[in-house]
């Protein structure tokens, strides 16, 4: 089968260990199942495997991709969990990996998956809106609805608008009655986080109008500070990545003395993917979809990515 593959690791130049081609059919252990990928979605995941970050050598060569949507053995429209664990909650399991850590990934004609891990996809969905989901868009509707702990109202800031979690943050979050303001670098991506449903949008690290009930926080060290600053007394951050750093300047006394949350966020659970699915067929809401490529066009969407030249997520479909 045709496969996009991590073949080597380089930190400085990731897209040297990409290679595109024949992959054998994968194997399906008792539990799992195969899903026939119509979609994939690209993440920022699968340029840190290519920078050698989070895989062992010895994985190597493994198929990239976390997300895909499909048809599974029985012909059922289905959505791919990507984390491989057990429990209730697999993102608290220790052994817990991510499709193309332990086990070939998605960017492929076919993908094996645990069976618990598929999710029906509704038919208001496309796979390529499907395919969205189970990364970014979960990462960012557990950040939301479960961590940030906030009511219906509440405002808050979004850090980073144009990257997959921070476009699904700003669409769930004002289908969800969140006001939402936004920053960006880019002139051209706040008006787009605008237009997607932000109330506010301001250059990254301005000085905001008022303080917010919370910051979604997925950029790191190059806005941690503005973030901690952004708080109103009481007040929580949700981290779910660090693409700028992962240790900037703790601040701890902001931190206690104006009695602060940092909290951890990671993925979510099969269930929480599945009420997902289900939040989106209900509200209208869609992932935003910077380009959709053919599988054997990968390349092209891996360099996007590096460049930081996208806003949404950009999809593969064999």
């Amino acid at each position: 089968m045709f496969a996009v593959t991590a073949t080597q690791t380089d930190p400085d130049n990731p897209l040297a260990g990409l290679t595109l081609g024949e992959r054998p059919e994968p194997a399906t252990p008792d539990g799992w199942t195969t899903v026939t990928v119509r979609a994939a979605a690209l993440n920022h995941h699968d340029l840190w495997t290519l920078k050698g970050v989070g895989i062992r050598q010895d994985r190597l060569p493994i198929v990239l991709g976390c997300d895909a949507a499909g048809v599974d053995e029985d012909g059922n429209e289905v959505i791919v969990h990507a984390v491989i664990g057990a429990g209730a909650d697999e993102t608290l399991d220790p052994k817990r990996s991510l499709l193309s850590e332990v086990h070939d990934g998605t960017f492929a004609e076919r993908v094996a998956v645990p069976r618990r891990n598929l999710v029906p996809k509704p038919a208001a969905l496309s796979f390529e809106q499907a395919a969205c989901l189970p990364t970014a868009w979960l990462t960012a509707y557990r950040m939301l609805f479960d961590k940030a702990e906030l009511q219906p109202g509440s405002t808050v800031l979004v850090q980073g608008a144009g990257g997959g979690v921070a476009t699904a943050l700003i669409a769930l979050g004002r289908a969800g009655g969140y006001r939402v303001w936004a920053t960006s670098r880019s002139a051209d991506k706040r008006e787009r986080a605008r237009e997607l449903g932000a109330d506010q949008v301001f250059e990254t690290g301005a000085r905001l109008p008022e303080r917010v009930d919370a910051v979604m926080e997925t950029v790191g060290q190059a806005t941690w500070d503005h973030s901690l600053k952004s708080l109103k007394p009481g007040g929580r951050i949700v981290v779910s990545g660090a693409t700028s750093g992962a240790a900037p300047p703790a601040d701890l006394n902001r931190v206690f003395f104006l009695q602060l949350a940092v909290v951890g966020s990671t993925m979510g659970t099969r269930d929480q993917l599945g009420r997902l699915a289900v939040f989106l067929e209900q509200t209208g809401v869609r992932p935003v979809i910077d380009r959709t490529l053919p599988l054997a066009e990968a390349r092209d969407g891996f360099a996007a990515l590096a460049e930081g030249d996208v806003f949404g997520k950009i999809v593969f479909t064999p």
